[in-house]
C-alpha cells in the first residue's frame, strides 16, 4: 500500500483543531479614517456583500500610522512617480532612491552607521542571525527563552552552538557566558519588548554582561521601535543603551504602520549581511511606495510625541478598567495588555463569542506562541480607542467570562 500523504495532512490539522489552536484568519476590511473600526465578512457574505461592523482590539498597527495622511500621501506620490513594483532584487534594478533614503533614515534613528531593508521582520531576523553564524567561526549565541520564532529559526539555520537563558534572568545568562570558551565569538540575542507578556528586557544589564565577556549584542525592537524613546528608537533608545547595542533589528509594520523589516548596525556588518545573506540577496525588494510611506512615517514619529503619549495613556487606562472589573490582567509595564485565560479551547471560544455576539475582534494567543496553560487574550489599545470603546469591551468581557465560567482576578 502506498503512503497516504492526504491522511497525514488531515490528521495534522485535526490534532490542532482538537486542541483549540487552529488559526482562523478573520476576513476584515479596515475603514480609512475610522480606525479601529472595520467590517467583518463571513464566507456566506463574501467580500462583495455587506460586512458587519466590528471594533478591532488586536491590531499591531499600534499608532494608526497605516492610515496617517502623511503616509498615504507619500505612498500615492511614489506610486504615481515610479509605478507599483521595484523591478527586482536590490542587485537587479530593485534599489530605488526611496530605499536608499529609508536606510539612511533608519540608521539615523538608531544612531548607527548603516541600515539594511528586508521584506519583513521575520526575514531580517532569520537572514541576519543565520548569516552571522556562518561568518563568525565558532559563534556561540545566547538566546532568551522567550525570543520570537524568527530569531529561533535564524539561529537554527545558522547551525551554530546555542545556549538558552531563562527569560530576563541575568544570573543565568552570566553562568552560561562564564562557562563558554573565552576565545569563541559570542552574541546575546534578546527582544526589547516581549510581545506576548509585554515586559521589557533589562538592556543595561545585558550590555554590562556583553562588555564583561566580550559578546556582541543583538536586540529585536519589533515591538519597541516607534513606541519608546524620544524619537521612537525603541527600548534601547529609551534606556540610553542604544550606543552599546551592536545590532538593532526592527519592523516597518507595527508602529510605523506599513511593511518590511530592517537591521541597523555598523557599515561592515551591514555590508556582510548584504553580501552573504540569501534571504536578502535573492528576494525582490520592497515596493517603492512602501518605502516612501515608511519614510514619511518614521520622519513624523521622530518629531511627534503625541501618538506615543496617547498610546501609553490608552494602555494604562484600559489596564485599570479591566482590573477594576476583576478581570485577570497579566502584569505588563508596556503598551500590550494580556488577559489570562489558561486553556486553548476556552481562549478560542471566548474570542469567537466576542466577535459573533459583541462585534469585538480579539486574537486568541495559544501554544506554540505561548506555553500551554498560559493561553490569553492579547489586547492592543491604540491612540484611537475611545473611553466608550473601552466600556464596551469591558462589558462584553464580563459577560463572556460569566458564560464560560472563567475565573476572575484573585
Amino acid at each position: 500500500m502506498s503512503f497516504s500523504h492526504a491522511d497525514h495532512f488531515k490528521d495534522a490539522l485535526a490534532a490542532i483543531k482538537r486542541e483549540g489552536r487552529y488559526r482562523v484568519f478573520a476576513d476584515i476590511m479596515r475603514a480609512r479614517g475610522d480606525y479601529p473600526k472595520a467590517d467583518f465578512y463571513t464566507d456566506a457574505e463574501g467580500s462583495n456583500g455587506g460586512g458587519r461592523p466590528i471594533t478591532v482590539w488586536c491590531s499591531n498597527d499600534y499608532l494608526n500610522m497605516g492610515q496617517h495622511p502623511k503616509v498615504l500621501a507619500a505612498m500615492h506620490e511614489a506610486l504615481d512617480t515610479v509605478g507599483a513594483g521595484s523591478g527586482g532584487t536590490r542587485n537587479i534594478s530593485g534599489t530605488s532612491h526611496y530605499h536608499v533614503e529609508l536606510e539612511r533614515e533608519l540608521a539615523d534613528l538608531h544612531g548607527k552607521e548603516a541600515a539594511l531593508l528586508f521584506t519583513s521582520g521575520f526575514v531580517s531576523n532569520d537572514a541576519t542571525l543565520a548569516t552571522l553564524a556562518k561568518i563568525l567561526p565558532g559563534l556561540i549565541i545566547f538566546s532568551d527563552e522567550f525570543n520570537h520564532a524568527s530569531m529561533i529559526e535564524g539561529i537554527r539555520h545558522g547551525g551554530t552552538v546555542k545556549y538558552v537563558f531563562r527569560h530576563n534572568d541575568m544570573g543565568h545568562l552570566e553562568e552560561l557566558l562564564k562557562a563558554a570558551n573565552p576565545a569563541s565569538p559570542k552574541l546575546i540575542a534578546f527582544e526589547g519588548v516581549y510581545s506576548m507578556d509585554g515586559d521589557f528586557a533589562p538592556t543595561e544589564a545585558i550590555c554590562d554582561l556583553a562588555d564583561k565577556y566580550g559578546a556582541l549584542t543583538y536586540i529585536d525592537e519589533v515591538h519597541g521601535v516607534g513606541l519608546y524613546g524620544t524619537r521612537g528608537a525603541g527600548v534601547a533608545g529609551r534606556d540610553g543603551t542604544m550606543g552599546r547595542i551592536d545590532i538593532v533589528e526592527g519592523t516597518l509594520a507595527k508602529a510605523f504602520g506599513v511593511m518590511g523589516g530592517y537591521i541597523a548596525t555598523s557599515a561592515e556588518i551591514v555590508d556582510c549581511i548584504r553580501s552573504f545573506a540569501p534571504g536578502f540577496i535573492f528576494t525582490t525588494s520592497l515596493a517603492p511606495a512602501i518605502a516612501a510611506g515608511t519614510l514619511a512615517s518614521i520622519r513624523h514619529l521622530k518629531e511627534s510625541e503625541l501618538e506615543r503619549e496617547r498610546l501609553h495613556d490608552r494602555a494604562a487606562r484600559l489596564k485599570q478598567r479591566l482590573m477594576d472589573a476583576g478581570l485577570p490582567v497579566m502584569d505588563s509595564p508596556s503598551h500590550i495588555v494580556p488577559v489570562f485565560v489558561g486553556d486553548a479551547a476556552l481562549c478560542k471560544s471566548v474570542t469567537d463569542v466576542l466577535l459573533k455576539e459583541h462585534g469585538i475582534y480579539v486574537q486568541p494567543i495559544n501554544y506554540p506562541t505561548v506555553p500551554r496553560g498560559t493561553e490569553r487574550l492579547r489586547l492592543t489599545p491604540s491612540p484611537a480607542h475611545s473611553d466608550q470603546m473601552m466600556d464596551d469591551l469591558v462589558s462584553a468581557l464580563i459577560q463572556v467570562w460569566a458564560q464560560h465560567s472563567l475565573k476572575k482576578a484573585a
